[in-house]
């Protein structure tokens, strides 16, 4: 099931990026692990993939301690400030940053372990009450704000689109991240980039490519459907 689930997704980016005149390799599939075992990790290891994105610190640090040390591991949950040295030299990427707190937290940890944490800014552009995030309109302020970090590298931004019957639903808040992460890269802000937009996951990935991801996350369409029983 794994490999035929992985070869679906595959041929759906590329046929996105084929839309959207854009190259396979401007994108990266996450797969995204939570709750699956590490026999399951190991079998997609085994048939290629590289790089994994889990929710909860607990898992991902003691997935990392388990499975292959050329995994390349991103924090795609909510971080809280007291979990953050647990991770801080495990991830190659941090993507829900929504506070200054939080940054400065990271930027501690990190200069603790002599490293510079690669993050992304987690922006609510859907304006959910549910979901994390910063506020579109207060954008530019936490950028200014988070450049001041010297062991903290910002390189794009991050959504969680609205759960959709239908794609094309999202197709504007992915537009409307894509446009913010330009403009934010025209200020050209010390110690900011926005080579990265991490947008999409299951029901909606095809379309997050159309726009400009350059990251995906994708659970579900790889693993199969969740159990929650044991968690």
């Amino acid at each position: 099931m794994l490999k035929e689930n992985l070869q679906n997704i595959e041929n759906k980016i590329c046929e996105a990026c084929s839309v959207s005149g854009r190259s396979r390799e401007d994108v990266t599939l996450i797969a995204v692990s939570k709750t699956k075992p590490v026999e399951v990790l190991q079998e997609a290891y085994d048939l290629g993939v590289r790089v994994f994105g889990e929710n909860k610190v607990q898992e991902l640090a003691d997935k990392y301690e388990a499975l292959p040390k050329d995994i390349r591991w991103h924090m795609i949950g909510h971080l809280q400030r007291n979990k953050v040295k647990y991770i801080i030299d495990k991830v190659e990427l941090i993507h829900s940053v929504d506070s200054i707190r939080l940054a400065e937290t990271i930027d501690r940890e990190a200069r603790k372990h002599n490293l510079t944490a690669n993050i992304l800014i987690e922006v609510n552009v859907a304006g959910e009450e549910s979901k994390f995030g910063v506020a579109p309109d207060e954008l530019d302020a936490f950028t200014d704000e988070i450049a001041q970090f010297s062991n903290i590298r910002v390189l794009g931004l991050m959504t969680i689109a609205p759960f959709v019957g239908n794609a094309e639903e999202n197709r504007l808040i992915f537009e409307r991240l894509r446009k913010l992460s330009v403009d934010i890269a025209g200020k050209n802000t010390h110690n900011i980039t926005m080579g990265v937009l991490s947008m999409g996951m299951t029901n909606d990935y095809e379309v997050a490519v159309e726009e400009g991801a350059t990251m995906v996350r994708v659970g579900t369409g790889i693993f199969g459907e969740r159990d929650y029983s044991h968690v």
